[in-house]
């Protein structure tokens, strides 16, 4: 596992998927490592797309740090953007660089990234077609949007309550708090969306200032992009949405 943490694995592929998975049933007793893994892969998927050698990049959401560090580590100028300052405060002291700040109203001025990237935080907030767009105002022209969400009907989209939420959510709570004798972290309505795949797409695709350059499951190991564009399946099969975007050069003439 050490050496999948220090190096990427091909994507997609099914060592990569199983690599990620098991990560993930551990993220609770090795959390450092899961997120350290995660990272590697999700800044390789973004470098697939642009340079990152002395670029840009807003990590928003990024709670402990983890993916402004290897955006770091691959010559990037990373900033960490979290309205949490437990969550920032998760590895220790907050990570250099750090600014406590809600995603909604992003203390930037405009067309100020080359990369905007935000990993599993549009299902936590009440409104993501906000958030997305001050993603998008805060990245130059030509620049790139990294966006990826658990949606709802993902065997994963109760979290820690999955998958008994597809039973209903307060149910789900309600056996989480028996099995554990704690309350679960995330409450629907509070900090945690229902969300799904098609009207997210469909959203995107209606908008003027990006252009999809990849719309994906992110984890899943056989022809990703394939899953997406059934409708029905794709809310079930995906597990989490990848969107990489690239903001219109048209957009700066708009602004």
């Amino acid at each position: 596992m050490a050496e999948l943490v220090r190096r990427p694995l091909r994507d997609p592929s099914l060592r990569r998927s199983l690599a990620l998975f098991r990560a993930f049933m551990r993220e609770q007793s090795d959390p450092d490592r899961c997120y350290t893994l995660l990272a590697r892969d999700a800044v390789a998927q973004v470098a697939r797309h642009t340079e990152l050698d002395g670029r840009i990049v807003l990590d928003v959401g990024g709670a402990g740090g983890h993916f402004t560090e290897e955006f770091r580590r691959q010559g990037a100028h990373g900033f960490l953007f979290e309205p949490d300052l437990r969550e920032l405060s998760s590895r220790g002291r907050p990570p250099e660089g750090s600014v406590v700040a809600d995603g909604y109203l992003l203390p930037l001025p405009d067309g100020v990234a080359d990369v905007c990237f935000s990993s599993n935080v549009l299902e936590h907030v009440a409104d993501p077609e906000t958030f997305l767009s001050e993603m998008v105002r805060v990245t130059r022209p030509d620049g790139l949007i990294y966006l990826s969400f658990t949606n709802w009907l993902s065997p994963w989209g109760g979290h820690e309550t999955a998958p008994w939420h597809y039973f209903g959510a307060h149910r789900a709570r309600k056996r989480y708090r028996r099995r554990t004798g704690r309350e679960a972290k995330h409450t629907v309505g509070e900090n945690l969306f229902p969300l799904h795949i098609g009207p997210t797409l469909r959203h995107v695709r209606g908008r003027e200032d990006v252009g999809i350059v990849s719309a994906r499951s992110r984890y899943w190991p056989f022809f990703p992009g394939a899953i997406t564009r059934v409708p029905g399946l794709r809310e079930i099969a995906t597990w989490n949405l990848l969107l990489i975007l690239r903001k219109s050069r048209s957009s700066e003439a708009r602004s």
